[in-house]
């Protein structure tokens, strides 16, 4: 029950009963209402202030999840960094070495992107979290660009080794005809007695000794690049050409095994030992021609003999003795 009030009336000299107008309701309603309101919005800024909507909540959760997936994916970056590293390290001091490549230099592993014009649709949407975003960004740019040129590498090491490969099989590095007891080495390569002219001269090859029809093997792969029958000189004569600069030359040859043009593998027979030519035994005269110069046959027989026996066929190769052609 709401109180009644009283006021003092000098004109009457008496107390009258108060009564309120409507316009005094109104406003007293009005700034109950507005109190109220008041009350109430920095009741809520309060509690927002404190407290977290479930939405806010949820959005700060969510944020931290991406934070933490963000640090595992930085050191995921960093891993993977550090193992690209390693990679340039063995592929400039091992297998650049052994292949006897020159490293690649430091500047083009590091070379950039291009600079800040890379990330501008980024930059320009002013994220809150920028510089962490372009950060991995860049690191991930960098990565790529590393593996990139690794990847350039390994293929120019690939195509070196398959070079390389096709190199070692080329050299004409066995001899000509099986020699397991080192007898067949009659002459070898340097100045000795001709047989026919009886005169000291320049001997382009080493002979071995062998019965006629002995197979002969071609001694390094390549292609049989001529076969010929002279009535004199080497008479019946195949060249091999090897690639990377070696020619080898079978002369004296009974019988041929090949075509022209054909291709050859190291161990291929070619051909038959004979006595054709100008030759005074059954024999091969054998040469190996590197950069259009003749060489000593005897230096390149590394591959079917152990150091003793090739110590011993570079003592036999030494006797200045008659040659067989």
């Amino acid at each position: 029950m709401s109180r009644i009030k009283y006021y003092y009336d000098p004109k009457s000299c008496k107390y009258e009963r108060y009564t309120r107008s409507t316009w005094d309701v109104t406003i007293s309603i009005l700034g109950l209402i507005s109190l109220s309101s008041i009350m109430a919005i920095a009741g809520v800024m309060i509690f927002h202030h404190y407290f977290d909507s479930p939405k806010e909540l949820s959005l700060k959760n969510e944020n931290k999840e991406l934070m933490l997936y963000y640090k595992l994916l930085e050191e995921e970056v960093n891993t993977i960094d550090e193992m690209v590293a390693d990679l340039q390290e063995r592929d400039d001091n091992l297998y650049r070495v052994i292949f006897e490549s020159e490293p690649i230099p430091s500047t083009v592993r590091k070379a950039g992107f291009g600079g800040n014009e890379r990330y501008k649709n980024i930059i320009q949407k002013g994220l809150k979290k920028e510089k962490m975003i372009l950060s991995v960004m860049e690191k991930v740019d960098q990565l790529k660009r590393k593996l990139y040129v690794q990847s350039v590498s390994y293929d120019e090491l690939s195509e070196t080794a398959l070079n390389k490969e096709e190199y070692w099989a080329s050299i004409p590095a066995i001899q000509p005809i099986h020699n397991e007891e080192l007898n067949n080495l009659a002459s070898g390569f340097g100045i000795r007695l001709h047989p026919i002219l009886k005169v000291r001269k320049m001997h382009t090859g080493i002979d071995f000794s062998a019965p006629k029809g002995t197979p002969i093997y071609a001694t390094g792969d390549g292609v049989i690049d001529l076969i010929q029958t002279e009535f004199g000189g080497y008479g019946k004569n195949i060249i091999i050409d090897h690639g990377f600069g070696f020619t080898t030359r079978y002369a004296h040859m009974n019988d041929f095994n090949v075509k022209k043009g054909q291709k050859v593998k190291r161990g291929d027979c070619i051909g038959y030992v004979g006595n054709t030519g100008s030759s005074t035994a059954p024999h091969v005269h054998y040469e190996i021609i590197k950069d259009g110069v003749h060489v000593n046959p005897v230096h390149y027989f590394f591959k079917d003999l152990d150091p003793l026996e090739y110590d011993r066929i570079l003592e036999l190769a030494s006797k200045e003795n008659q040659s067989l052609s």
